[in-house]
Formats: structure tokens, C-alpha cells, sequence
């Protein structure tokens, strides 16, 4: 009888040798039936949460996803390790499609990949009804909530999963969800007796740097000199400068592609191929481009405009250093960005939608605009905390001025609890500033002993105070009740004088001095290794990959290859030693990597 527990599926089927920050624990919560929700981040390994269940359990997993190019990567990548899965969407034809449903009424799979439409639609719930189930994973779970940055009606509907399978373990999972993103989904889907399983956030091989945009093409060129031969994706928020930007770089002599929903989608699926396949270096792409993309070996990712939101740029940050080696994301930001944004939103006819967007623009302002530790205010945007800064940003790197802010912070506190904490930013700094307005006269907030006290800063240099009180802890903005301030318990001591506080001078950011203070290396400090045995590796891959028509980071991913010319196996036992090499890919690929290395 072959070893169905969690570790072995893991090792033999995977190649990993142990378990990663929360997986073993969820794994086994889902293989006893218990339903669970996941916040882990990209590259944590959420989908070996739900795959490693879905192989110990009896029955097919039915896995919710998304996106084609999602699933498709996901099945590859399994049948790579010798995993019976398939995916079933739009993307198939007749008789594709009848394929795989043949193969899920005959149990010949164990894993199947389909979109929430289709999973929803007349008669398919009923056809599950006649299938042993093993467990249902709803992966990027944020696309449920209205709360969260990608919401999609069709993900609302997945309650119905609880109604029509109340005793088929659910679990959902996502890379991105502040506080209210995850009530909501927790709610909709039905898993309030689910256990919740909340990984930091924190991607400590990703380096941040924002510089404002000035010369943004030729900041960019700058930037990519540092990444030579390396892959990475530029995200551009219209298709007109996706194209402009990928034919610049083109003319530069650098391989890179256009990617955006304007394109044709043979042309689409080329690009996405190439990038995937290493035939192309750089991705030039809208938001359209990454979500689900496994490509572990992505050294770095420019955002060219602002995004919209900390969740969307989080994620689409995420999706370098997949492999946990050093990355860095770069994000040139302009005034004028943030004005367009703002415009943009304010069309939305829906009100609610309109606030929740204009909130979420507004935190990633005051990222941009941040000076304190940019890493501490992308964890305390999902609630997490960190004592130390990152040493592994642009603000850490050239730390900005600093100034005894503790009479400041004590007057902007008093002004948030005189105001019953029930106003906003921009209300409690003109009351601050002693502003005479016919909003504060009506409310007679010009009788307040705070009102005025404020008069000697301009109203940029409260907002910055503002913010940072946020970044740190002081102030909660309430997203769900129209975004106003209300202290913590962490004022209360600052405001009675028993602690006192430094915050960093605000300033007009100006450009990027260059860097004299080495990273810390958080990013896992890898023993050293043969660059050359590497590069040997990295050629061979690339060979099998052609062959095969698949991306090299399905024959084995950059990590792997470095531990393999750390290790320098000699045979098929110690090259199970290496992490990533599992029983199908040692008898596929063992013997020519073998003998790539003895060579």
C-alpha cells in the first residue's frame, strides 16, 4: 500500500525535503475534512495547500481559478511531476472538453481546474453530484469580496458551493486581502467555523524603490543596465504606452514584447509563451498580464505608472523573487498619475465603489510618498506589524532626516479624539490649520480647543505626519465607514506625554541619490556556488524545454539549479537530495543533468 501522508506526497511527488512557513498544518486541517482559509504570500507555496489534500484524499479535487493561463500553467506543472490533472474552460474544444469530462466521470484525475462561470452553470453542479469530491479550493479569494482590488461577480456566487456540499472541505486562498477583503470572503463563502491560517506578508528578497517620475524611459533603461539577460515585467496603465514602451526597448536591442487585452489573443498566448519559455527577457504589459503566472525565476518588475491600489501592486510585486532569490521592484511615480487616477474613479457611477477605490488610491499615495520604511507600511496595510525597518528599500537605504514629532503627534491625536473620531484626514487637518469653511463653521468645530493649534504647517506637511501616525500604528483609518480616523491604544500613552516619538522630516521628493549603504541580505543567504556549473545547467534546461515545448521552470527552476551546483550530485540518491527533484522528474531528467554535472 503505497505512503499517502502528507510528507511523502511532498518529497517523492514534489522533491522538497520539509514543509514551508503554514503549509503542513493547513495541509493536514484539509486532508481530516476541516475547511480552511489561507493568506499567504506569492511564492509561499499556497497551491502545494490544496494539490499535496488533493493526491492523500479519496476523490477529485475541484480547484476554482480564475484565469486560462493560470490553469493551464498550474496542469502543467503537475503533469510535469507525474500528477493526473486537467483543466476545463473556454479555451477547449468539443471534443477536448468531452476528454476531460470523460476522465472526471471515470475518476482518472485528481485534480481538475475550472473557472467559477463554467463551474456554476446549468447542469454542472449536478454533474458533480454524482462525483466523489475530495475537497473544493477556491484560489485568489479576493475576487470574491466588492472589498477586495480584482472582485468578480461570477467568484460572488461561489456561496452556492456550501449550499449544494456542506460536507466537502472548502478552502480558500489568497496572496492579497486587507482586514475587510477577508471578512468578506470568509462571510460570502460561508467559512466562519473555518480555520484561518494568516502568513506575514512580508517578501524580504524583494527590494522596493519608488523615484519620482522625471525621464521615466530613461530611468528605466538606467534601471534595466542592472539587469542584463534577466526576466522582468514592466506594468504600463495604458495599452498606448505598453506599445510605445516594448518598442523603445525593442529598438535598444532588448528582447522584450507588448502585452495587453487590445492585442489579438494568438498574439497574447506568443508573448505569454516566449516569456515563459525564456525566449524573451521582458514582458511590457498592462494589469491584464501576471495573475496566476509561475514563473519563479522573475528578477524584477517596474510599475512605469501608479497603480490604483497597495493590493494590486503588492501582487503584481509578488510576482518576482517567486523562487526566493534577490529581486527588486521599481515604481516611478508622478503627480500627474495620481491626478488621472483620481479622475478615472470619480466617473464610477456607483458611490460605494467610487469610495472604496478612492481609499485604496489614496494608501498607495501615501506609500509613494512615504518616508519611513517602505516594507513596514505595505505589512501594516494587511495588518502586520514589524519592529525593525527592512534595511531592504529605498527609504532604509537613504534614510530621510529625522525630527522630534511628539508635540506634533500629540496635537493631531487630540484633533482625531475631539472630533469624535468621525472625520477623515483632510477634515481634521483644516480644523488643525484653523481653516474657515462653511463645513467647519456648521459644525461649529471652530469652538474646539484643537481648532488653529495646527496654523504653522501646510497642509502636505500634516499629511504626511498623518500618514506616518497610520504606517505606525497611532491612527486606523476605517475603509468601511468612509475611511475616517480613530486612535488606537497605542495613542494613548503618546498623548499623556509617557512616550515620546520621531517621525521623518516630510520633504519634496527629489531624485534618486545613488545608493552608498549595502541591502541587508534578508533575502535567504545562499552558500556559494559554481556560476559557470550554473550557467552550464540554466543551457541544458533550456535544451529539454525546446524539446519539449514547455517552460524551462517546469523541467527544474532557478533554485533548483543552484543547489544542484551546490550539491554537485554524483547519482540518482543525492540528486533526490536536491530541492525540486522529485521520483518522476529524477527518471525523466536525472541521468542527462547527471551527467551535465560529472562533465
Amino acid at each position: 500500500m503505497s505512503d499517502k501522508s502528507s510528507l511523502n506526497i511532498l518529497q517523492t511527488t514534489f522533491g522538497y525535503e520539509a514543509f514551508r512557513l503554514n503549509q503542513e498544518a493547513i495541509i493536514n486541517k484539509l486532508i481530516t475534512g476541516e475547511n480552511s482559509f489561507v493568506l499567504m504570500p506569492t511564492g509561499g507555496g499556497k497551491s502545494l495547500c490544496y494539490q499535496i489534500p488533493a493526491l492523500a484524499r479519496n476523490g477529485i479535487a475541484i480547484v476554482v481559478s480564475p484565469l486560462i493561463s493560470l490553469m493551464k500553467d498550474q496542469v502543467d506543472a503537475l503533469q510535469a511531476n507525474g500528477v493526473a490533472a486537467a483543466y476545463y474552460n473556454s479555451s477547449q474544444d468539443s471534443q477536448q472538453a468531452k476528454q476531460v469530462l470523460a476522465k472526471l466521470h471515470a475518476h482518472a484525475i485528481d485534480l481538475l481546474y475550472i473557472a467559477p462561470e463554467r463551474l456554476l452553470s446549468d447542469g454542472f453542479l449536478e454533474r458533480l453530484s454524482n462525483i466523489d469530491i475530495a475537497l473544493f479550493a477556491i484560489d485568489e479569494a479576493h475576487c470574491v469580496s466588492q472589498w477586495g482590488h480584482d472582485f468578480r461577480p461570477d467568484y460572488a456566487r461561489l456561496h452556492l458551493l456550501r449550499q449544494h456540499f456542506p460536507n466537502i472541505p472548502t478552502i480558500a486562498l489568497t496572496a492579497t486581502a486587507d482586514l475587510q477583503t477577508r471578512k468578506d470572503i470568509i462571510h460570502i463563502l460561508g467559512l466562519e467555523h473555518a480555520t484561518q491560517h494568516i502568513s506575514s506578508f512580508d517578501r524580504p528578497n524583494i527590494r522596493y524603490d519608488v523615484l519620482e517620475k522625471h525621464q521615466p524611459f530613461t530611468q528605466l533603461t538606467h534601471f534595466l543596465e542592472k539587469h542584463v539577460d534577466e526576466s522582468g515585467i514592466i506594468y504600463a496603465l495604458s495599452r498606448k504606452r505598453v506599445e510605445q514602451i516594448s518598442a523603445k526597448l525593442q529598438a535598444n536591442g532588448l528582447k522584450a514584447c507588448a502585452y495587453h487585452a487590445g492585442i489579438a489573443a494568438s498574439q497574447r498566448e506568443h508573448a505569454q509563451r516566449a516569456f515563459l519559455k525564456d525566449d524573451i527577457n521582458i514582458i511590457v504589459a498592462t494589469v491584464a498580464f501576471g495573475m496566476g503566472i509561475d514563473k519563479p525565476n522573475v528578477r524584477f518588475v517596474v510599475h512605469y505608472d501608479l497603480p490604483k491600489s497597495i493590493e494590486g501592486y503588492y501582487q503584481e510585486t509578488g510576482r518576482a523573487g517567486r523562487d526566493n532569490l534577490p529581486s527588486e521592484a521599481l515604481l516611478l511615480s508622478g503627480t500627474q498619475d495620481m491626478v488621472m487616477a483620481r479622475r478615472l474613479i470619480e466617473q464610477n457611477s456607483n458611490e460605494q465603489q467610487k469610495r472604496i477605490e478612492l481609499h485604496k488610491l489614496n494608501a498607495m499615495i501615501s506609500f509613494s510618498e512615504a518616508t519611513s520604511c517602505r516594507r513596514k507600511i505595505l505589512l501594516h496595510y494587511f495588518d502586520e506589524s514589524m519592529q525593525d525597518d527592512c534595511g531592504n528599500c529605498d527609504v532604509c537605504l537613504n534614510p530621510p532626516e529625522k525630527f522630534d514629532a511628539t508635540k506634533d503627534a500629540q496635537k493631531a491625536l487630540s484633533c482625531v479624539y475631539r472630533l469624535n473620531q468621525s472625520f477623515g484626514i483632510k477634515y481634521v487637518i483644516d480644523v488643525l490649520r484653523g481653516m474657515d469653511n462653511e463645513r467647519i463653521r456648521s459644525r461649529r468645530h471652530e469652538q474646539l480647543s484643537t481648532y488653529g493649534i495646527g496654523a504653522e504647517y501646510s497642509e502636505e506637511v500634516w499629511g504626511s505626519i498623518f500618514r506616518q501616525l497610520i504606517h505606525r500604528g497611532f491612527l486606523f483609518q476605517d475603509i468601511a465607514n468612509y475611511s475616517i480616523l480613530k486612535l488606537t491604544p497605542k495613542a494613548r500613552p503618546l498623548l499623556r506625554g509617557e512616550q515620546s516619538l520621531e517621525l521623518a522630516k516630510p520633504h519634496i521628493r527629489q531624485k534618486s541619490k545613488k545608493n552608498k549603504v549595502e541591502a541587508k541580505k534578508k533575502a535567504a543567504n545562499h552558500a556559494p556556488y559554481n556560476q559557470d556549473l550554473f550557467e552550464k545547467l540554466r543551457v541544458l534546461r533550456k535544451k529539454i524545454a525546446s524539446e519539449l515545448d514547455v517552460p524551462p521552470y517546469i523541467i527544474f527552476g532557478d533554485a533548483t539549479l543552484i543547489h544542484m551546483a551546490q550539491l554537485k550530485p554524483s547519482n540518482n540518491e543525492e540528486m533526490l537530495a536536491v530541492n525540486g527533484v522529485g521520483e518522476v522528474k529524477l527518471e525523466r531528467f536525472g541521468t542527462v543533468f547527471l551527467d551535465c554535472l560529472r562533465s
